[in-house]
């Protein structure tokens, strides 16, 4: 009988080949969600005294569904989103004078700049709105998203009927 040596190598080829074959046995897999499987919410934001910047971030991400754990990249995951007394927001620093939003109209020497403060005092709801959009995908998903956002200058709302529930911002993460 002959003694067969193995080399080191070998060997743990052989040991790793072992184990490679016992991980497809886990007992999880990674849930993706679908359109079908997405549980969507509505959600009631007071916005008022909120710092623009910060209450558009928490939305954006609601509006994504960051906050789930069944978040899905490619997938509309996130809750209805209703904010109410957009009007009542407001900004740091010098913004109501500094900040600017610029549009074109399509004209040769068409574009358009307009500050928070006017902005606000025409449009209101527009603030909120072109702050959260910006913070979305810029593609169909990104559209999709915009779409479940609902924004009030007043406090009320016409969605009663989907008995929204209203959260706290700072308890999200």
């Amino acid at each position: 009988m002959q003694t067969v040596f193995l080399s080191k190598e070998y060997c743990i080829w052989l040991l790793i080949k072992n184990l490679s074959t016992k991980v497809d046995t886990l007992s999880y897999k990674t849930v993706s969600a679908n359109k079908a499987t997405v549980q969507k919410e509505w959600i009631v934001i007071d916005a008022t005294n909120q710092v623009v910047g910060r209450l558009c971030a928490r939305i954006a991400m609601i509006l994504r569904g960051k906050h789930k754990t069944s978040y899905t990249p490619h997938v509309d995951c996130g809750d209805n989103v209703i904010v109410i007394n957009a009007d009542k927001v407001r900004f740091t620093g010098n913004k109501w004078a500094g900040k600017e939003y610029v549009r074109h109209t399509g004209y040769p020497g068409g574009q358009r700049i307009v500050t928070a403060s006017v902005l606000m005092q025409k449009n209101p709801i527009a603030v909120v709105e072109k702050a959260v959009k910006g913070m979305l995908p810029k593609n169909r998903l990104g559209a999709e998203l915009y779409r479940n956002l609902h924004v009030y200058s007043g406090s009320e709302h016409p969605h009663q009927a989907q008995e929204p529930k209203e959260i706290n911002l700072n308890a999200i993460r």
